[in-house]
């Protein structure tokens, strides 16, 4: 039996990801599943962002923390939520930051850097990082992510991949965004 110290595990971000990737089995055929899918998965990123944001859309509950000013951004802020249409100069801001967030899931490398950035993506929707004003309820966090896993589930479907590629980047993505929900999820302790 594997003695682990889980105190580590609440204080290192590394101790962390590394016991998570352990026991969910992420090792290097998935990073390299992973970042082989780059080239397959690039050209779709804009219309998977598209349809993440007419999801966030059609939720008062999720379009709602989009009206305060989105950290980075430094133009117009709408005042209410009828302001805030679809082709807002901030959403498109954030489409921006959606879009280089998953193409940084599949360019890598995965290392420390990148341990840092998946759990900053946690940390930036609560008031512990970014703007004090935004704070996405865990909730919405989660079906954002089960949304997320779904889309790109049913976008590496439509690649049509031969069989043991698809189970292999099926598994891989899935082991991946486990991880990444768990860096967020962590972020919501007190």
């Amino acid at each position: 039996m594997k003695e682990i110290d889980e105190a580590a595990l609440e204080s290192n971000l590394e101790a962390r990801f590394q016991y998570l990737a352990e026991f969910i089995g992420f090792d290097g055929t998935d990073v390299e599943t992973v970042l082989g899918a780059a080239p397959l998965l690039a050209p779709l990123v804009p219309t998977l962002v598209d349809a993440v944001y007419a999801k966030l859309f059609s939720y008062d509950a999720t379009w709602r923390h989009f009206v305060p000013r989105q950290f980075g951004y430094d133009g117009e802020v709408p005042k209410n939520l009828e302001d805030l249409p679809p082709d807002h100069p901030m959403i498109k801001f954030r489409k921006e930051k959606l879009a280089r967030y998953l193409a940084r899931l599949v360019t890598g490398p995965y290392d420390g850097k990148m341990i840092q950035y998946l759990d900053w993506v946690g940390k930036i929707h609560t008031e512990r990082a970014g703007s004090k004003e935004i704070f996405i309820p865990l909730i919405q966090m989660n079906a954002l992510m089960g949304f997320v896993s779904d889309a790109i589930i049913a976008t590496l479907f439509s690649l049509k991949l031969p069989e043991a590629k698809l189970a292999q980047a099926l598994r891989s993505f899935n082991k991946l965004l486990w991880i990444q929900n768990d860096l967020i999820a962590r972020h919501y302790q007190r």
